[in-house]
């Protein structure tokens, strides 16, 4: 029999649940309107939407890449000041992304950045840059609970049967972290997907050139076309929670 408190955390779950539920729904019944959608399929709000696809998978690709390893080095190595690196590692979770931004633009400002900065600066791999920052913090935090709760006397009992370091963690510690690794992913490529703040300061929001889709909602909006803007912040979200729920079927993690 349930008590009081259950009944009252249900509520407020279920009244958290209406809440999200009712800001895609508000979005979703605007731009059941012809307009709306027809904005879709303007060339420049394509285009927006192929950079910011791409763009944020290179990022979160990366990011993963380096994330796995850091993480696993957080779960397994215990050493005086891993409390430290570890909050330095995510910095970019807890600051402004327009803090982040002006940050990686100041890289540019002297050399070396600055013989790097024109390849970067109001450029499409500054967009890359600055995902891979915000999505590396996000799959850093994942990837390193997620190796913790992983007993490494699997890797030793691997390691006394015969394998190597490597091959213990690419045929034991890797295989039972693939659930988490991959929800790491997702969630970093939902952050870099819809990152503006950072990736903007370092981009800058040119028109058809470095305007992902948060860039060209930012810019629908100052330009009063709501339809566009609208349409876009729906799409966006559409492929962010897609993207969740993807994971959650692949991963068997769904009830």
């Amino acid at each position: 029999m349930r008590g009081w408190l259950d009944w009252v955390c249900l509520a407020i779950a279920g009244l958290s649940v209406t809440l999200m539920v009712s800001l895609i729904a508000v979005q979703l019944g605007y731009t059941g309107s012809g307009p709306a959608l027809r904005a879709l399929g303007e060339p420049d709000v394509l285009q927006a939407i192929w950079l910011s696809v791409w763009t944020s998978l290179v990022g979160a690709v990366a990011a993963l890449v380096l994330a796995v390893p850091t993480g696993y080095a957080l779960a397994r190595w215990r050493f005086r000041g891993a409390w430290l690196a570890e909050a330095l590692l995510v910095i970019p979770v807890t600051m402004s992304p327009m803090s982040l931004g002006v940050a990686l633009l100041l890289i540019f400002r002297d050399p070396p950045g600055l013989w790097l900065a024109r390849f970067f600066v109001f450029e499409v791999p500054g967009i890359i840059l600055a995902e891979f920052f915000v999505a590396y913090a996000f799959i850093v935090l994942v990837a390193r609970t997620t190796f913790s709760g992983i007993d490494p006397r699997f890797e030793q009992v691997a390691r006394f049967l015969g394998c190597t370091p490597w091959q213990a963690f690419r045929r034991v510690t890797l295989p039972l972290a693939r659930n988490g690794i991959v929800a790491a992913f997702v969630l970093g490529w939902a952050r870099a997907i819809g990152d503006f703040g950072s990736s903007s300061t370092l981009a800058g929001a040119v028109k058809g050139h470095t305007e992902t889709m948060p860039v060209a909602i930012y810019l629908s909006l100052a330009s009063v076309s709501i339809d566009r803007a609208v349409a876009l912040s729906v799409l966006l979200t559409l492929l962010t929670v897609g993207g969740l729920v993807a994971v959650r079927l692949l991963v068997g993690g769904q009830r």
